[in-house]
């Protein structure tokens, strides 16, 4: 492999990076918001953007006032979600090409997410889960995305150091915790804008992403 064998793990994010799983949230949302009486619009998914199933719904109870507890609205957001997920799951474009190669490289890798385990058994069921050596769900880890737990975890699983790690991320709040675990970030942008900065690069497709160009990222 190119870059002298790095970088030693590829860790990615699940939701709007390697399924196209945003408009499908945006349809949850938007019938469990109708179900509190109030209206959900793309102004308020962009805030909710690889957060955690808790955030959501808190948020949500923000704008609707408290007409119904918390718990309520993530059990619906979430069996809505399992719901769609378990009849489909759609790769987005150069997903189902990039995993192949870096699994044909032989590195490491992981599937790292703010969705609880119950989504990301879902959509395992429809990529494949021998894409990954370690998954990590957002509700296994005491500190979600922005905090770096998440991503320290996956490379401890791993046995890597975190800044031998590249992440691929579609989210602010993504970006941020990989950058916190210190592991070099490929950023690419879905609903929320992602911009540009140092030690992250920003591309508009997975299509654009290849072994070849995470050979010449570096810390």
């Amino acid at each position: 492999m190119e870059g002298d064998g790095w970088p030693r793990a590829v860790l990615f994010d699940m939701d709007g990076l390697l399924i196209d799983s945003e408009v499908l949230w945006f349809e949850v949302e938007t019938e469990v918001m109708a179900w509190l009486g109030g209206v959900w619009g793309p102004q308020h998914q962009e805030k909710m953007v690889g957060g955690s199933l808790s955030r959501a719904a808190v948020y949500m109870l923000a704008l609707a006032g408290p007409v119904a507890p918390q718990q309520e609205v993530e059990r619906r957001l979430l069996d809505g979600m399992a719901e769609r997920l378990s009849e489909s799951a759609p790769l987005m474009p150069g997903a189902k090409e990039l995993l192949a190669e870096v699994r044909a490289a032989g590195l490491p890798t992981a599937l790292v997410s703010s969705s609880h385990r119950r989504l990301i058994e879902a959509v395992l069921e429809g990529i494949g889960r021998e894409h990954f050596d370690v998954t990590v769900a957002g509700d296994e880890v005491a500190r979600l995305k922005p905090e770096p737990e998440p991503y320290l975890t996956a490379a401890a699983r791993l046995g890597v150091r975190p800044e031998d790690c590249v992440v691929l991320e579609d989210s602010p709040t993504g970006v941020a915790a990989a950058e916190a675990a210190g592991c070099v970030t490929v950023a690419v942008p879905g609903v929320a804008p992602v911009p540009p900065a140092p030690g992250r690069i920003v591309v508009e497709s997975l299509r654009e992403v290849d072994l070849h160009l995470l050979s010449r990222l570096r810390p």
